[in-house]
């Protein structure tokens, strides 16, 4: 599973690899999904039913919840698992008639830890049936977890290298053509490009491509 999640060809592929993972891996999981936590706004990834992202919804929408909890770090927990969530009406009041009535019967979550203190990611399991997850269930889901951490750091520090390579390639082509047009120097094409951006407040490589497909900026 290690092997097959770090051989996977993007990020989103990566995410749904461990989504479906859960799945066909943990006893009683019927839904997973991985949150990622902006501020307070929340983002469903790789969600393998919509019982993930109606909760995920819920939970922004409350500001409050296991899954958005352990995310954002509250209560410096790294797991969580719900046997019962008709048993958190007196610890989460509002959460969990709520959490039930969209038909999660139990949950688990896991902290994903990044190279990114400011994002908050989380792998969440969801079973429409209460007590379905167990202590086995709880190991199971820590594993693939850790798996889940490493593959996911990885796929993204690819992603963000191939973004670069592309920003690089699309100003080193904006440059040239204003090299070529102007009669400009190297620095002093790159100067005019950062700032346009500048000025502007567009991003460098948005001024880029503007070049490239318009021939100049003015």
């Amino acid at each position: 599973m290690a092997r097959d999640l770090l051989a996977q060809e993007s990020v989103n592929a990566t995410l749904a690899r461990i989504t479906a993972s859960a799945t066909e891996l943990i006893d009683g999981c019927d839904a997973a999904g991985i949150l990622v936590l902006h501020d307070t706004k929340v983002e469903t990834l790789a969600p393998t039913d919509r019982l993930v992202t109606d909760s995920d919804l819920l939970q922004q929408q409350l500001g409050e919840g296991p899954c958005f909890d352990i995310a954002r770090r509250a209560r410096g927990e790294r797991i969580f698992r719900i046997a019962d969530l008709t048993g958190e009406h007196q610890r989460r009041p509002v959460f969990a008639p709520q959490a039930r009535a969209l038909g999660v019967g139990s949950m688990m979550g896991f902290l994903l830890f990044t190279d990114d203190e400011e994002l908050g990611v989380a792998l969440n399991l969801f079973s429409r049936e209460p007590g379905a997850f167990t202590e086995a269930g709880e190991t199971a889901g820590w594993m693939l977890a850790s798996h889940a951490a490493v593959a996911f750091s990885s796929a993204r520090a690819h992603a963000q290298m191939e973004h670069a390579v592309a920003t690089r390639h699309v100003i080193g082509e904006a440059m040239g053509i204003l090299m070529g047009s102007r009669h400009l120097t190297e620095d002093e094409a790159f100067d005019v490009l950062r700032r346009y951006s500048q000025e502007s407040n567009v991003k460098l490589r948005e001024v880029a491509r503007l070049v490239c497909e318009q021939g100049s900026l003015y």
